[in-house]
């Protein structure tokens, strides 16, 4: 008999007792790691605890189990002759993976392990399809994502890992509201795509008949914002955009992103390092950590460097080299048709140089030409007030001093749609509109929460750090 027509027998039989498999109800339970720390509080008294059984091993008229709370796992002792009226046939049809509230007096075995003599057992949720591999965890990573409740079953440190991120985001938020500022909520549907050069998803508003876009960046409502008055504020959410998926890239991704009048990229820097250092501290406890086999220093301050000088030390190369640089963007396959020579420029940086930047690096001057959002250097203007930190050869934040200037801001955004940017096919007149009642000077920074997450538990792969990544159908 297959072990799923097996497990219906046994709920079909706990019915015909008057046992409810799924019953309704309100319960409570004592967390397990709780029972354990305070043993000796414990000790012989009765405890309750609510959780799913891990293990089942039967000695006749006497059988073992393991149970398991998000807190930790606790063994459970059933006896015959501890179990009144029907208990003791209501435990022995109960399964691996089923929910139960149990209630008994806690002791320790001989071997010293902390165990409840169970005299009473409520079945809360039967489990009908047995639990992956026999628990020694899912490890094929197609079915570990596609089935992650499964995962968090199987394997504890996955749990972990997700704990860790949650604690991530609470801490940033933590941080950010002790210097000021505020959180806020702005679309996810846009009617038109901006704030970042990607290729966006696009929906349809029956009722209205217009196309959307999920959004790809939050930046030009957040402008408004300033626009409006609002002079510190963040948004922790997400954006889409319609491109690949790899280890570092899910077409869904969670961005923390934030806006203060009157600072400027230097303000975003110094709030960036403080902001990463206190996680990495909070975290570890010190403030080097181990990345994938190498140990990665975030002790203040973080190493600057120009766009142009790394280009010059790892391409060998002067950014002038127009002629050059393309037959080097050629060799390495780079497409270079229907692209700006910057944007080629920039693929080979990213190719050459990025892989070197392993302790945290900002990257500081980016060319104008890539950065259609950020305020030139009024002592160069081929480039911009710009950063973005890398860390590990990943891109982890990325900051302007913001253009104010609606002039220079609509000839930049010209450019992007005579050039055909991915993305960008409409230029956004009410964004402005807006700059052009005044927006204050200011900085800008987004920081992607799913590359930090990777970083700080040690994560390969994106996938790994989110809760349910896109999948190609079955």
């Amino acid at each position: 008999m297959h072990e799923r027509d097996t497990r219906i027998e046994r709920l079909n039989k706990l019915r015909d007792m008057g046992i409810s498999p799924y019953p309704a109800g309100k319960y409570s339970g004592m967390k397990i790691e709780l029972i354990k720390e305070q043993f000796d509080s414990y000790n012989e008294k009765e405890v309750n605890v609510i959780g799913r059984l891990y293990a089942i091993r039967e000695h006749g008229k006497v059988f073992f189990a393991d149970i398991k709370d998000e807190s930790g796992k606790l063994q459970l002792y059933f006896k015959k002759d501890f179990l009144p009226g029907q208990q003791f046939d209501i435990a022995q049809l109960l399964d691996i993976g089923d929910v139960v509230s149990v209630a008994g007096q806690l002791t320790k075995t001989r071997t010293g392990e902390i165990t409840v003599i169970v005299k009473n057992v409520n079945l809360l949720s039967k489990s009908l399809r047995p639990l992956p591999e026999k628990w020694h965890g899912l490890t094929d990573a197609e079915v570990r994502y596609r089935q992650r409740y499964l995962d968090l079953i199987s394997n504890d440190d996955v749990k972990k890992v997700f704990n860790v991120r949650f604690r991530i985001i609470n801490l940033l938020r933590e941080f950010l509201r002790s210097k000021g500022f505020l959180e806020v909520e702005t679309p996810m549907m846009q009617p038109i795509a901006g704030g970042a050069t990607a290729r966006p998803f696009i929906t349809h508003h029956n009722a209205l008949d217009i196309e959307l876009y999920l959004r790809v960046a939050p930046e030009l409502y957040l402008k408004r914002l300033l626009v409006g008055g609002f002079e510190k504020i963040f948004e922790l959410n997400k954006n889409f955009r319609n491109e690949g998926i790899s280890t570092r890239h899910n077409p869904e991704f969670t961005m923390m992103e934030l806006y203060q009048a009157y600072g400027d990229y230097s303000t975003m820097m110094e709030l960036t390092e403080q902001l990463i250092n206190m996680l990495v501290k909070e975290l570890h406890g010190k403030e080097q950590i181990e990345y994938q086999g190498t140990v990665l220093n975030f002790s203040l301050p973080f190493r600057r460097a120009k766009y142009k000088d790394l280009f010059r030390e790892e391409v060998g190369l002067d950014m002038t080299d127009t002629s050059r640089i393309l037959e080097l963007a050629e060799s390495l396959s780079i497409p270079i048709s229907n692209k700006t020579y910057m944007k080629i420029a920039n693929d080979v940086f990213e190719n050459k140089v990025e892989s070197k930047l392993v302790n945290p690096t900002f990257v500081v001057e980016y060319p104008v030409e890539i950065s259609p959002l950020a305020k030139q250097k009024e002592d160069d203007p081929s480039v911009t007030e710009r950063f973005e930190l890398f860390v590990s050869s990943m891109e982890i934040a990325n900051a302007f001093t913001e253009l104010n200037d609606p002039l220079e801001q609509k000839k930049r955004f010209e450019r992007q749609v005579a050039d055909k940017e991915e993305g960008m096919d409409k230029i956004d007149d009410d964004f402005l509109s807006a700059l052009e009642y005044g927006m204050p000077p200011a900085g800008g920074l987004g920081i992607g929460i799913d590359r930090l997450t990777m970083l700080l538990t040690n994560q390969a792969s994106i996938r790994d750090v989110i809760l349910f990544p896109l999948q190609r159908p079955k």
